[in-house]
């Protein structure tokens, strides 16, 4: 058997995903974006996790795409030809991009601690979460230009609503590396930690804050943001509305007031 290529880690209602291929800098291969899939839909499913953590093992969060893996696992990048190899390479992108994609696609806020280096598909993968916070030694590129690729995992999609049009192509143009300075300016990241072990202590907190809160709230939140994607605001006004005439009327709410009124902590349930 293997070694597993991503962990998950339980620890109350906070679930963590670690990439655990660290003597290859987490470098996305089939393997370990089967398996970032199927973490994601276990928490995805499970009702007790309320926010996930994603991290990586090693010196770096993400190294992006595995090169020296692409001939045998991503064979019709390099190998297809004509109309039926040309199929079967929109097959594995268009699968691809559901893997890298999972963080956006899972329903629990998902916080990425981002330490080394967060390249490529790495930072496709990071741009998908909710939060992004960094180490002192993380550096951000997004390195597809030099291997003759145009990025299209996630990156062109989710960046200009993150850092905006500009800082995209010119990240996308250049595959520049930009260091957390550059990072927190642009807005890719929240908060820049002074090293690995402060950075996992302050994501930790973060999902650990979010999980306080009633999960109709947190996950009603995600879902409002990423459907009013292109939306005007009065129509993005409806949605929410919307949404808010669904679930608001809940069991946490009568807990959030009723714990206001006694002057103590709220216990959500997310009924």
């Amino acid at each position: 058997m293997s070694e597993p290529t991503v962990r998950l880690v339980r620890a109350g209602a906070v679930a963590e995903i670690i990439l655990a291929r660290p003597e290859r800098g987490n470098a996305l291969n089939a393997a370990l974006m089967d398996e970032l899939a199927r973490a994601f839909a276990e928490v995805d499913a499970a009702s007790e996790i309320r926010a996930v953590l994603l991290r990586g093992d090693g010196p770096s969060f993400c190294t992006g795409l595995d090169l020296t893996a692409a001939p045998k696992d991503f064979a019709p990048i390099l190998q297809g030809r004509g109309a039926a190899g040309r199929q079967e390479l929109l097959t594995l992108i268009r699968r691809l991009q559901a893997q890298v994609g999972a963080p956006a696609t899972c329903a629990k806020p998902v916080v990425a601690a981002i330490h080394g280096w967060c390249l490529g598909g790495g930072l496709d993968l990071a741009a998908a979460a909710d939060l992004r916070l960094c180490s002192a030694d993380a550096r951000f590129s997004l390195r597809e230009a030099k291997v003759a690729m145009v990025a299209d995992l996630g990156s062109l999609q989710r960046l200009p609503r993150i850092i905006g049009d500009a800082a995209t192509r010119e990240l996308a143009l250049t595959a520049k590396d930009i260091d957390p300075q550059r990072a927190l300016a642009l807005g890719l990241v929240s908060q820049v930690l002074p090293d690995r072990e402060a950075l996992l202590e302050a994501a930790r907190a973060e999902a650990e804050a979010i999980a306080a809160h009633s999960p109709l709230v947190t996950q009603g939140v995600k879902r409002v943001l990423n459907a009013q994607d292109g939306m005007s605001v009065q129509r993005a006004l409806e949605q929410v509305a919307l949404w808010n005439a669904a679930f608001l009327q809940s069991d946490d709410l009568t807990e959030a007031f009723t714990a206001f009124t006694q002057r103590r902590e709220p216990v959500y349930r997310g009924r």
